[in-house]
């Protein structure tokens, strides 16, 4: 399983980060809030070409091998309906699988997502979301299911995504997921540095498997897009309720790829027990 940082804004080095990924032998690998654009975009989310440049990423990677045998899930701002979403998007094999809206927007403290996002409704009905051209053109395929739902793997397990603010939430999603079957859940985020909130982070985090078991993956925003507000990065993985790979806070490296494995048939059901 894999997590990992990256500086915001420079949609070239989730490239780079999926390449060392694939390279350390990942079958999944999840990235930060918005890492195709940047978290810090502001405004900009409400133009046109933001979005698009983030869909030619989007085939930039469809183009190359790194989507081969490997579960890429990446986050970019997708137009929906004539609606903006803050989404995640997964691949597998050259194909589209899911786009993930946000469902609970961040809108307090620094952050202002209801600006320029829409806070999809917790239901499980899909739509189908049409590609762009550039996108059919080299997969052949016209859309991609949107909304939230689970991915049902060939081995049989079952991988899920929560985003951000989710996580702090009194009903938070991967409650939901976990008692659906989910077992690897993946959280990217944008969140900035303040005092003691990566202590309040990894309780939420090391919560969410404790309570109900499986593995969650945790990858998170780092450096400065230039705007007001700073990440501090630490990537992390839990397994029923334990921490098994955190990256490292405040890091100054432009990429940093965090690695984690995990037994799925370890996965407690009846959640883990306090010591």
């Amino acid at each position: 399983m894999l997590s990992h940082t990256t500086h915001p804004g420079l949609s070239s080095l989730c490239f780079v980060c999926a390449g060392l990924a694939k390279a350390g032998g990942a079958r999944f690998r999840t990235g930060p809030e918005l890492e195709l654009t940047g978290y810090g975009c502001e405004d900009h989310f409400l133009e046109e070409d933001t979005e698009r440049h983030s869909w030619e990423s989007v085939a930039s990677l469809l183009r190359s091998d790194l989507t081969d045998d490997c579960l890429v899930d990446v986050g970019l701002p997708v137009l929906h309906r004539g609606v903006r979403y803050n989404c995640r998007l997964f691949m597998l094999n050259r194909r589209l699988l899911l786009l993930r809206p946000k469902m609970c927007l961040a809108n307090d403290g620094n952050y202002r997502e209801t600006r320029w996002f829409t806070a999809w409704p917790r239901t499980r009905a899909l739509e189908d979301h049409p590609l762009p051209t550039q996108v059919r053109a080299i997969i052949g395929q016209d859309s991609v299911p949107f909304g939230q739902a689970l991915l049902q793997c060939d081995d049989g397990s079952c991988v899920g995504a929560e985003m951000c603010e989710e996580l702090f939430t009194p009903d938070a999603p991967h409650v939901e997921m976990s008692l659906n079957g989910c077992e690897v859940i993946a959280n990217g985020s944008g969140s900035h540095h303040s005092l003691r909130k990566l202590h309040d982070r990894l309780e939420l985090l090391q919560g969410a498997t404790k309570k109900s078991g499986g593995a969650y993956l945790y990858a998170n925003q780092q450096g400065c897009d230039g705007g007001r507000l700073y990440y501090d990065g630490c990537a992390s993985a839990y397994f029923n309720g334990k921490i098994i790979a955190q990256g490292s806070q405040f890091s100054v490296k432009d990429v940093e790829v965090v690695l984690a494995t995990v037994d799925l048939d370890d996965i407690s059901r009846s959640g883990v027990p306090s010591m």
